[in-house]
């Protein structure tokens, strides 16, 4: 049984362990299900480690997270988080190599993180990133903006918004568009693109809507890395994932509860900005969708593909094999060195069309 992981879904889901966590665990196992009539599964898998991904890879997917509940203050999750960052931060600069610096738009806090050498060509153009985190903690803004900064030969804004509980909804979209407001007034729209993982995927969609219900110029394109577009479901892949994948703590899913829910704070979960799939997505720049087969935000991303797809906007959609949420935050992994190029590349091609 070395290499597989074993899932339980019990009722409308039961935690998920990597079999060296579960005490007793029998030498040999079956696969198993049982559909209750209101299609309420249980469900017995033995999910064996891909042999379609790298070494690198196959080794994430074999560390034992612990399925305990944990309950860290704000400020012990921000501080934690921060380290992390840094650290990261410090290995995609090694990889990717950029100039980083803080600085201030339109009042709002930023990192600007700008290529060492920028060719005459793309000196019109800049990116803007809004970081992952739940919309609680940075878990992005270093390593989500110096791969495409490098790659892209591009400078990119990384917008340091208000984060919740302190400042719900719409604080965040607030902040992100005063900054794009401040970049059309030096660079024409279709030389912006604006992107985010996991909470800054969620907002990319948000500053989109806005965008629209603002009337100002849409951007030239966005890219949405694990995200969704609606607080008023919840998709099927977070009743199977946590962020680890299939090991780590999980509740059962309603709607989106927890860190989100006091991102959402009292604003309807329809609302059209705060869940854009519940508005008019037409006229929405090009976008390129990206997710994993792991990814607690699968469901979400690729029902957000699918809207886009109806609405008649020109979307592009990438899936990579087993890889848990957000997994190019790890930046020497080989398959978020493929996915940061892909993103580039798709920036590459939009911006200034």
């Amino acid at each position: 049984m070395r290499g597989c992981i074993v899932v339980m879904v019990v009722a409308a889901m039961m935690p998920v362990c990597g079999l060296a966590q579960v005490e007793n665990a029998p030498q040999t196992m079956t696969d198993s299900s049982k559909i209750l009539p209101d299609g309420t599964a249980y469900v017995t898998r033995v999910v064996p480690v891909p042999k379609t991904i790298s070494p690198e890879a196959q080794a994430i997917l074999a560390r034992v997270v612990s399925d305990a509940v944990s309950h860290p203050t704000i400020e012990q999750q921000r501080a934690g988080t921060d380290k992390w960052q840094a650290g990261a931060g410090e290995v995609s600069k090694e990889l990717y190599p950029v100039n980083v610096a803080v600085a201030t738009i339109a009042g709002v806090p930023v990192r600007v993180v700008t290529p060492l050498t920028i060719a005459p060509e793309k000196r019109n153009r800049v990116l803007i990133n809004v970081h992952g985190g739940g919309f609680h903690v940075d878990s992005g803004s270093l390593t989500e903006s110096i791969p495409i900064a490098n790659l892209t030969g591009t400078k990119v804004i990384s917008v340091l918004y208000r984060m919740a509980p302190e400042h719900p909804f719409p604080a965040a979209v607030d902040d992100t568009i005063a900054v794009y407001k401040e970049m059309l007034k030096t660079y024409p729209p279709k030389n912006i693109g604006i992107y985010g993982t996991s909470a800054g995927a969620f907002l990319t969609g948000e500053v989109t809507a806005k965008i629209k219900q603002l009337g100002l110029p849409m951007p030239g394109a966005t890219g949405i890395f694990s995200g969704a577009g609606d607080f008023s479901v919840a998709g099927d892949s977070t009743a199977m994932y946590a962020l680890d994948g299939l090991s780590g703590h999980l509740d059962v899913p309603k709607q989106y509860g927890g860190d989100l829910g006091s991102y959402a704070g009292s604003t309807d979960p329809k609302d059209p900005i705060l869940s854009p799939l519940q508005g008019d997505l037409t006229g929405f720049p090009p976008t390129l969708f990206i997710t994993s087969t792991r990814d607690l935000l699968l469901s979400g991303t690729t029902i957000m593909h699918r809207a886009y797809l109806r609405a008649g906007v020109d979307a592009e959609l990438v899936v990579f094999e087993a890889l848990p949420h957000a997994f190019w935050n790890s930046p020497k992994l080989p398959e978020s060195k493929e996915a940061d190029a892909l993103m580039a590349k798709f920036f590459d091609t939009h911006l200034g069309k």
